[in-house]
C-alpha cells in the first residue's frame, strides 16, 4: 500500500542523498565483472556456515531507533542467514545538505545500498559509470525468490530492463486492486467531515459550486462547529499542502476544461483518449481549475498555511479536529474514519477522475536497491536480498512483523483457511497505520502480490476501505482510456528528461502556488506557457510520447 507510505517514509526524500553518496565514490580499479559474474552464485545456501558482514546504506525515519538492526526483522534475518550488516544510515532532513555525504572515500562505499529511490536518469548514469553492477544474471541463477516473481509477471522484468537488456536495480512492487481498481490509482484523496456536514444538515457535494457552498457553511458556522465538537483551536474549512503529492488539492479541478487534471507532480503529464502526451498544467481545464482554486483562497475558506507548512503540522492541526476538507493518502493519518467520507469528483464543465500515471501495473519503484562495484561477493549479496523477495519477508518489511516488546505489533500469527501458517494484522484501534509501520517495516527490495493475500497474509483494514472507497467511489468515474505507463528510457532519453524537468517542473509549481494565493491574468497566463516552452516543453512532450508510442505499439 504504500506505493505511498513505504516509499514516502524511506526512498523520496532520500533519493538525492543517496545519488550524491554513489556518485562520490567510484571503486571502479577494485570491480572485474567477469569474476564477479562467475563466483558461485547459485551454491549460496543459509545459514552460511561462518558470520559473514556486509556493508550496507538505507534511508531510515528520523524519529525512531539510532541502529537498524535493532529492528526485529533485521534481527530475524541476522540469524537465518549469518550475515551481518553493518549499516549506514542516513536521516531523511539532514542528509539532503551534508556534503560530506558526497565527498565519501572509495573505501567507505557500501557494498548495496537498500532503499536507494534512484531516478532512471541516475541509475542509468552510474551503471555507465560502473559504480553499479547489472543484476539480470543473479536473478537467474541465484535469485529463485524474484525470478519466479518475473517469471509470473513478465511485465516487471520488462520495466526493471534497459535498453541493452540490462536490470541494473532491484525492485519494490505492490499490488492492490487491479487497473483502474488498483489502490495507486488514486493518491491524494479529498475528505470531507461527514459530522459538520450532518450537523449543518448539508448533503455531499457533487459538482464544484456545491463544493464552495460547503465550505463557506463550515466558515459561516465556525463558532458554533468549535462549541458544539469542543474544537478549541479556529476552524479550517479546507487545508491542503500546496505540490505535496497526496496532500495536494488537485483532484478537486479534475472536472474543469477537458477533465484531466493534475494528477502527476513530478512530470505534469497525462494521456490523452487520442494517445497523445500532453502536458496537465497548460491545458484549459487546468487554468480554470487553479482560478477557482485562487477563488476559494481570496474567500477566506482555505488554510493560510497550505503554501508552508509541513507533514507533521499538517497531521498536528488534523487531529485537532479543525479540518472540514482535507487531502491525503488516508484520513486516518489525519483525523479518523469514522467521521469522514472520500469526496466524490466533483463536476464543473465534466466529471472526471484521472488515474495515477503508471497505476495500472500496482505500486512499482524501479531503482529501490542498488549493488555496487565495491561488494566483493555480488552472488552472496544477491542471494541475501533475494530473502526479501520470499513472500512472509516481502510483507514485514513492507508493513512491520509480529513479536514486538513494545504496545503494538503490526501482525499476529494466525492460520489461513488451509490451517498454514499466515500473517494476521492486528487491530491499530486509534493508532496512525503510518506510525506503526514506521516504527517496525524495514522497506527496501520487496514484492507484495495480490496472490498472497489469504495465504501469506490479511489484506490490512486500511487497504480494505481505500479500496472499496476507490472502487465505488472513483472507479466509475475514471473514464480515461490510458495512463502513462512505467518504461524505462534509454540513459540519453532520460538525461535530457532530466535536465528538462527541473526548470519546467520548478516554473509549474512555483506559479501554482503563487496563483493559488494571488491569482493571475490572461498576460500572465500566456507568459507562463510561452516560458514553458522557452525551457523545452515541446521536447519534453516528444520524449515522453517517442515512449508511449513504443510501449502501445508493444500491447
Amino acid at each position: 500500500m504504500k506505493k505511498h507510505i513505504v516509499k514516502m517514509l524511506m526512498a523520496t526524500a532520500l533519493a538525492t542523498s543517496i545519488v550524491f553518496f554513489v556518485a562520490g565514490c567510484g571503486n571502479e580499479a577494485n570491480y572485474d565483472e567477469s569474476v564477479a559474474m562467475n563466483n558461485g552464485a547459485s551454491s549460496v545456501e543459509f545459514p552460511l556456515e561462518n558470520r559473514y558482514t556486509l556493508k550496507g546504506f538505507i534511508g531510515y525515519p528520523l524519529d525512531v531507533g539510532e541502529d537498524p538492526n535493532d529492528r526485529t526483522i533485521f534481527k530475524r534475518l541476522e540469524t537465518e542467514t549469518n550475515i551481518h550488516v553493518d549499516w549506514k544510515v542516513v536521516r531523511s532532513e539532514k542528509c539532503l545538505d551534508d556534503s560530506s555525504i558526497k565527498n565519501v572515500n572509495a573505501d567507505r562505499l557500501p557494498d548495496f545500498v537498500f532503499s536507494a529511490g534512484l531516478r532512471d536518469c541516475d541509475l542509468l548514469r552510474y551503471a555507465d559509470e560502473k559504480k553499479i553492477i547489472h543484476v539480470e544474471e543473479y536473478i537467474d541463477t541465484s535469485m529463485p525468490n524474484l525470478k519466479k516473481i518475473f517469471d509470473k509477471y513478465p511485465q516487471y522484468r520488462v520495466m526493471c530492463t534497459d535498453t541493452e537488456g540490462h536490470i541494473w536495480a532491484f525492485p519494490w512492487i505492490e499490488q492492490l486492486g487491479n487497473e483502474k481498481t488498483s489502490i495507486q490509482t488514486v493518491g491524494n484523496m479529498s475528505f470531507i467531515n461527514k459530522k459538520w456536514l450532518d450537523y449543518l444538515g448539508i448533503e455531499v457535494p457533487k459538482t464544484a459550486e456545491e463544493f464552495e457552498k460547503a465550505l463557506i457553511a463550515f466558515k459561516d458556522n465556525a463558532l458554533e462547529l468549535q462549541k458544539v465538537f469542543g474544537i478549541k483551536d479556529s476552524i479550517i474549512p479546507m487545508s491542503c499542502i500546496i505540490n505535496d503529492g497526496n496532500q495536494d488539492p488537485s483532484i478537486l479541478i479534475n472536472g474543469f476544461g477537458e477533465g484531466i487534471g493534475d494528477t502527476d507532480e513530478l512530470r505534469h503529464i497525462a494521456v490523452k483518449d487520442d494517445k497523445k502526451v500532453v502536458c496537465t498544467a497548460t491545458q484549459s481545464g487546468y487554468k480554470n481549475g487553479i482560478a477557482w482554486l485562487h477563488k476559494l483562497y481570496e474567500e477566506g475558506l482555505v488554510d493560510p498555511d497550505s503554501f508552508s507548512q509541513n507533514w507533521h503540522e499538517y497531521v498536528s492541526k488534523g487531529k485537532s479536529g479543525r479540518f472540514g476538507v482535507c487531502f491525503g493518502w488516508d484520513i486516518s493519518n489525519i483525523d479518523n474514519v469514522d467521521d469522514w467520507i472520500p469526496l466524490p469528483a466533483l463536476t464543473a464543465d465534466t466529471r472526471n477522475i484521472t488515474p495515477e500515471n503508471c497505476s495500472f501495473t500496482g505500486g512499482f519503484e524501479r531503482g529501490r536497491c542498488v549493488i555496487t562495484t565495491a561488494a566483493q561477493d555480488p552472488s552472496l549479496v544477491c542471494a541475501w536480498i533475494d530473502k526479501m523477495y520470499f513472500p512472509f519477508q516481502s510483507i514485514q518489511n513492507n508493513w512491520g512483523t509480529y513479536g514486538e516488546d513494545d504496545e503494538f505489533d503490526i501482525f499476529e500469527i494466525g492460520t489461513n483457511e488451509a490451517g498454514k501458517k499466515m500473517l494476521k494484522h492486528s487491530p491499530l484501534g486509534k493508532i496512525s497505520p503510518i506510525k506503526v509501520r514506521e516504527c517496525e517495516s524495514v522497506g527496501g527490495p520487496l514484492a507484495v502480490l495480490d496472490e498472497y493475500y489469504g495465504k501469506y497474509v490479511t489484506c490490512p483494514e486500511d487497504a480494505q476501505y481505500r479500496l472499496k472507497w476507490i472502487k465505488d467511489i472513483y472507479t466509475p468515474d475514471m473514464n480515461t482510456k490510458y495512463v502513462y505507463p512505467n518504461v524505462l528510457m534509454s540513459e540519453d532519453d532520460s538525461e535530457e528528461l532530466a535536465v528538462l524537468q527541473v526548470g519546467i517542473v520548478k516554473l509549474i509549481n512555483d506559479k501554482k502556488s503563487e496563483w493559488v494565493k494571488s491569482g493571475f491574468d490572461d498576460s500572465e497566463w500566456n507568459a507562463y506557457v510561452s516560458k514553458l516552452y522557452a525551457l523545452g516543453l515541446d521536447k519534453y512532450i516528444a520524449i515522453y510520447q517517442k515512449y508511449f508510442d513504443k510501449w502501445i505499439g508493444h500491447r
